[in-house]
């Protein structure tokens, strides 16, 4: 049998209130009886079950998860998750708030993590910008006790607690090595659409990409990536001009968000069949577009899964309670046409 708190008073020869108050950390204990609550809960092997306690006290936990805005169809998919979660709130004992943020603009950024200072979460997840006021506005929340997970788009080296989303790097050197081997002795140079070089996330992807491509495909020229800011309307006219500049292209990793303005200028040139494309992120578009054979493969994190990885690691940050590496490990998806999710191919 687990002991028990009960165990735990009798052992120090307390009452049940003092032991109570000894493991909620309030005053009023003395420092001798505290000390003998604290033997007799060593000595008993005694092991809080936070998650009871917390729910036997009717306890939530307020958090705020800060997303970009506009039509980039992934986070459009991660804010229906995060709402998804509001909906699961009374069950979870959550109260989520939603911060709307422009994309790829750090001071916008830096402003609603103040934003969500001044309202006192446990926690805050953020899709983070790699800037120097983002990484100071996330230490002032740390430095209050505030929580914070980066949710798809990583702060290395910054106070934050967490990183819910894939290995980048890896997602790159995955890209770089199917290009390469999909394309085999087929001529021609490789281009990379990226949204913004500001994000972690897709720096990361551009360098495992161009260290594959370096070391195991060094004769194939790679161009200057073009950054489309993950805007459809941007990314198609970029492309249409690439096309246009490079008629022998023949292959293109499209890093980041804008894969409807990639598709069109593709189709428009009479090329939707003739380059190699590796993109990320399976949604309506894109999912069209690997049916058709626009797109070859698709490189996907699953939206669900880091929105409720963030919740129970900031949770338990605010339990102080360790977190579950492997069960938070968010794993990258290789889809073809052929293995779609749901057999719809």
């Amino acid at each position: 049998m687990r002991p028990t708190v009960h165990d735990i008073a009798a052992e120090a020869g307390v009452s049940l209130a003092t032991v109570d108050r000894v493991l909620n950390k309030r005053p009023g204990v003395r420092a001798v009886t505290r000390d003998k609550v604290e033997r007799a809960i060593e000595t008993l092997g005694y092991v809080r079950d936070v998650t009871a306690a917390n729910l036997a006290k009717g306890r939530t936990y307020p958090l705020v998860f800060i997303v970009p805005a506009g039509d980039n169809s992934f986070m459009r998919g991660l804010e229906v998750e995060v709402r998804a979660a509001i909906a699961r709130s009374a069950a979870e004992r959550t109260e989520i708030t939603i911060l709307s943020v422009p994309a790829f603009n750090p001071q916008a950024l830096a402003e609603a993590l103040e934003e969500a200072h001044r309202r006192q979460p446990a926690g805050v997840a953020v899709v983070a910008i790699d800037a120097p006021e983002v990484t100071a506005a996330v230490k002032r929340l740390r430095d209050d006790g505030i929580a914070v997970v980066t949710l798809v788009s990583d702060l290395p080296g910054s106070a934050r607690d967490h990183f819910a989303g894939i290995d980048n790097i890896a997602a790159g050197r995955t890209a770089g090595n199917l290009i390469g081997r999909f394309l085999g002795s087929r001529e021609g140079p490789v281009a990379v659409l990226a949204g913004s070089m500001l994000v972690r996330d897709h720096r990361d992807r551009l360098e495992g990409f161009h260290a594959v491509m370096r070391d195991h495909f060094g004769a194939r020229a790679l161009l200057p990536v073009i950054e489309g800011q993950d805007d459809a309307v941007l990314a198609q006219k970029l492309v249409a001009a690439l096309l246009a500049a490079q008629p022998d292209l023949a292959g293109i990793y499209s890093l980041g968000a804008g894969n409807r303005g990639l598709v069109a200028a593709l189709e428009t040139a009479g090329k939707a069949e003739t380059i190699c494309v590796v993109a990320h992120e399976l949604t309506p578009y894109s999912r069209a577009a690997l049916v058709s054979g626009t797109i070859d493969v698709i490189l996907n994190q699953d939206a669900g899964h880091e929105v409720r990885s963030a919740i129970r690691v900031l949770k338990a940050k605010a339990d102080g309670l360790p977190v579950i590496a492997a069960q938070e490990r968010i794993r990258i998806d290789i889809f073809l046409k052929d293995n779609l999710p749901n057999g719809q191919a």
